[in-house]
């Protein structure tokens, strides 16, 4: 089986993430903790209505496991992985997932499990490893983080850009994790902060988890009507950011993705600062990366931590990583950290003077991004199929197949064809100045690689 996807596990309550598998999965990350020398794990979950039973369900297998629990109760993501420092951690979250789905996420001092240890808990997973001995059983505590974790994201804010003194900023914490930090952390900063979605609720009333510019317009048109020249909104969890300007109008991930790492690039005492995306980025990260004196290289999605440790390995400095609305402020931690970003791009506009002004060095191509149906059983036979047919179809393009199948082509044009990691879609980035052309012609070989299978 695979347990993974490119961010952690997620599915269905009823079928996928059921409290049979948490129980399962705790007990192996049990057994990793104490093979790594670990003596402790800290566990939180997000709002979802299956959070308590899940977290129930791994804390019993960390425990018979042999290992102490630390309970930190519900906490964005990236508190999480604050507290996972020195130590293991397990978040419940299904992210910006459906209501119905939860999710588990694993930490390590401080950064995403890598694959080599998912894969020892995958194996671990399937073999049934059994409880350690009744009298090695151990016993829940419960700590509290929330307050240093914001203390912390706004200590590290305030060396970036501009103070935020009576600025109007927009918050829309989509009913998630968002709500315990952000608003916090702005108010601390001296922000005038305008909330919407503020209370915690699985049921995510307010709009669907996942902020996209159609789940986002009575936000946008809040912005539009308003005295705010920012906004910003959240996932279920907070690990992820999306920025608007004060029309309330969403700005591409990828222009914030530049703007970060170019700033991250420039402030950098490093001699070729690297920042780590991934193969969906938009070619105008390289070119602002490159303006700044840094270069980037290119990671799976999910792997943002992997890409950190090699470069690292190799003895470069990294300054800065990301997948799009996903950033890794590399030198306030090694995890995802929307709640981070939300601070620091708010100093950013604050000294920039609003959004247009902080993205006016960005040239934006034209880019776009679908997905096609498919399921988990077809995806790997469609992938073959679709890396044949897109061969033929552009016999003069660059072909790289390490991440999926991604065309690079004349002018800085490129396509990239992935199957998702989370979800039964096989999913199309393109950016080109003929960018329709070029996603019509993927799209009809995804499709018809997926009803041939």
């Amino acid at each position: 089986m695979s347990l993974f996807g490119t961010a952690g596990i997620r599915g269905d309550v009823a079928d996928t993430v059921t409290p049979k598998c948490a129980l399962a999965v705790g007990r192996a990350v049990g057994h990793e903790a104490r093979d790594r020398g670990v003596d402790e794990v800290v566990l939180g979950r997000d709002g979802r209505v299956s959070g308590p039973a899940l977290s129930s369900a791994v804390e019993a297998g960390l425990l018979s496991s042999g290992v102490p629990v630390n309970r930190v109760g519900q906490v964005p993501t990236p508190a999480l992985a604050y507290a996972s420092r020195g130590r293991v951690g397990v978040m419940l979250t299904a992210s910006h997932n459906p209501p119905s789905d939860n999710g588990i996420k694993l930490f390590a001092d401080g950064a995403e499990f890598d694959a080599a240890a998912e894969e020892r808990i995958e194996r671990s997973f399937e073999g049934a490893r059994q409880p350690s001995p009744w009298d090695a059983w151990e016993h829940p505590t419960r700590i509290d983080v929330l307050d240093e974790y914001r203390a912390a994201v706004t200590e590290y804010a305030e060396g970036f850009g501009s103070p935020l003194e009576g600025l109007p900023i927009a918050l829309d914490c989509g009913n998630g994790m968002a709500s315990l930090a952000v608003p916090q952390v702005l108010e601390a900063l001296g922000a005038e902060v305008h909330v919407l979605n503020g209370n915690v609720d699985g049921h995510f009333p307010g709009r669907e988890s996942k902020p996209t510019r159609e789940s986002l317009r009575p936000f946008s048109t809040f912005l539009a009507d308003g005295p705010c020249g920012l906004g910003l909104a959240h996932d279920g969890d907070a690990d992820r950011v999306v920025v608007l300007d004060g029309d309330g109008d969403v700005v591409h991930e990828d222009t914030i993705l530049a703007v970060l790492a170019e700033h991250y690039v420039r402030e950098s005492d490093a001699s070729a600062p690297v920042v780590v995306t991934t193969p969906n980025a938009s070619g105008r990260i390289d070119e602002r990366v490159a303006a700044a004196g840094g270069r980037t290289t290119r990671v799976a999605l999910g792997s943002l931590a992997d890409g950190v440790a090699s470069v690292r390995r190799e003895g470069g400095t990294v300054a800065f990583a990301a997948e799009p609305w996903k950033h890794v402020h590399t030198r306030f931690g090694g995890w995802i950290d929307g709640v981070a970003s939300a601070a620091v791009l708010a100093r950013l506009v604050a000294e920039a003077g609003d959004v247009d002004a902080l993205t006016s060095g960005v040239t934006e191509r034209p880019y776009r991004k679908a997905a096609v149906a498919c399921p988990e059983s077809r995806k790997d036979r469609a992938m073959e199929r679709i890396a044949a047919e897109l061969q033929r179809l552009f016999p003069e393009a660059e072909s790289d197949r390490e991440y999926g199948v991604r065309l690079d082509l004349s002018e800085g044009a490129w396509l990239l064809v992935r199957p998702s990691g989370t979800e039964p879609v096989i999913r199309l980035y393109a950016e080109s100045d003929d960018v329709e052309s070029l996603m019509d012609a993927g799209r009809s070989v995804v499709e018809a690689a997926v009803s041939s299978v």
